[in-house]
């Protein structure tokens, strides 16, 4: 990673809700990937907060309780990559701002009619969108999530709902 890459995670990092929610996001990612090799076909999702983060879907609290616990020391191990996740709203968030300025900027102007127009928006938006995958995991990695969990600590889960409709808030701790 660069250094300008270095000096922005640090000023991220000084911000204490925003580290946490960074940290927070990485074991999220990574226990949606065990949870996703423990449960395949399982439909789920999660949303991080400075104090921990949320996991939707029909996933028994005892195999999310183990899922964090190892998704913690695996980060602590070393296995960064656990941190990223390809169907993270980073990347959507990001696919959708590329994709958006592409179609305003093809758009914009008044010498030609906007049909006229329509094929380079369609081509510029496709493009964006194609450079949209490897930013959106530039933005997890760099903006996003923080891999570096060597504090975390599982506090509690509290679940709601039931079924499909089952909600979890895994409560950490960085200290």
């Amino acid at each position: 990673m660069g250094s300008w890459e270095t000096r922005i995670e640090g000023l991220l990092n000084r911000i204490p809700p925003v580290a946490n929610t960074r940290r927070n996001h990485a074991i999220e990612h990574a226990t949606i990937h065990i949870l996703s090799e423990r449960l395949p076909g399982v439909s789920m999702a999660g949303r991080s907060t400075p104090f921990g983060f949320y996991i939707y879907g029909d996933i028994p609290t005892d195999a999310l309780r183990d899922a964090v616990r190892e998704a913690i020391r695996r980060l602590q191990e070393g296995e960064m990559r656990l941190a990223i996740h390809p169907h993270c709203g980073t990347n959507l968030v990001t696919a959708s701002v590329l994709a958006g300025l592409a179609a305003v900027l093809s758009l914009a102007g008044k010498k030609r009619k906007w049909w006229d127009r329509l094929p380079t928006a369609l081509v510029s938006t496709t493009l964006a969108l194609a450079a949209a995958q490897p930013l959106g995991y530039w933005a997890q990695d760099v903006l996003t999530t923080d891999p570096h969990v060597s504090k975390a600590q599982l506090v509690s889960i509290r679940r709601s709902g039931a079924g499909k409709h089952k909600i979890h808030f895994v409560r950490l701790t960085h200290t």
